[in-house]
């Protein structure tokens, strides 16, 4: 209990002040406990995203885009990428990725038979609904094909479909719809435009995943 000296009144002005005083170091000192019990300190790096880049690939050129992918994914501070195969993408794999960008070689004008089947493992192998366990992580495609026209921009597009389903959330980069190499005649394999595009869709799907999962620790 306060009692005012001899010279302090309960209603002087040197009363007032000493009140005022007090306040003032109580509410500084629950301001300096508050800060100080934070679970994360302002110094402290953000944990880094990470991103899964899964393929499929035969002759090797979609593996080939892939490994440019997680390149791009490397450039990018604060950003860990795991590079697998679709048949081998565990769960945890899965649903610990902040980011999963997908690529297929086009197979009658389609993503290919082994990249479906992932897809179908979603819920079939890794039951994602109906909690929908991929909603709001990052989602990207790419894919190789034999000729110009042979169906790159519609294997990317039911990639992304398949990802929107999810209620994931897709980007483009290296091309309007994602990445994509043309592999046969005229240019035949990967040229090095098409590895840079691969790249750049790499550093933008980890660049978002990195801004997103800032916004949402803060």
């Amino acid at each position: 209990m306060l009692v005012p000296s001899p010279c302090e009144s309960i209603g002087s002005p040197l009363a007032s002040i000493s009140r005022i005083r007090i306040l003032g170091s109580l509410l500084l000192s629950a301001l300096l406990l508050a800060l100080g019990s934070g679970a994360v300190s302002a110094d402290e790096p953000a944990p880094p995203v990470k991103v899964l880049v899964t393929y499929h690939s035969l002759s090797g050129n979609t593996e080939r885009m892939a490994e440019a992918v997680a390149d791009g994914v490397k450039s990018v501070p604060g950003a860990d990428v795991l590079l697998k195969r679709v048949g081998k993408v565990t769960a945890d794999d899965l649903f610990s990725a902040d980011a999963v960008v997908v690529g297929s070689p086009v197979y009658w004008s389609n993503m290919s038979g082994e990249v479906k089947t992932f897809f179908d493992n979603w819920q079939f192998k890794f039951g994602v609904f109906p909690d929908f366990k991929m909603k709001n992580k990052i989602g990207a495609a790419f894919a190789t094909g034999g000729q110009v026209s042979s169906g790159k921009e519609v294997t990317m597009l039911t990639i992304l479909a398949a990802m929107l389903g999810n209620q994931m959330i897709v980007v483009s980069g290296g091309g309007a719809f994602g990445a994509s190499a043309t592999t046969e005649g005229d240019s035949p394999g990967i040229d090095n435009q098409e590895l840079a595009d691969a790249k750049l869709l790499g550093k933008r799907v980890a660049e978002v995943a990195v801004r997103f999962k800032a916004g949402s620790i803060k």
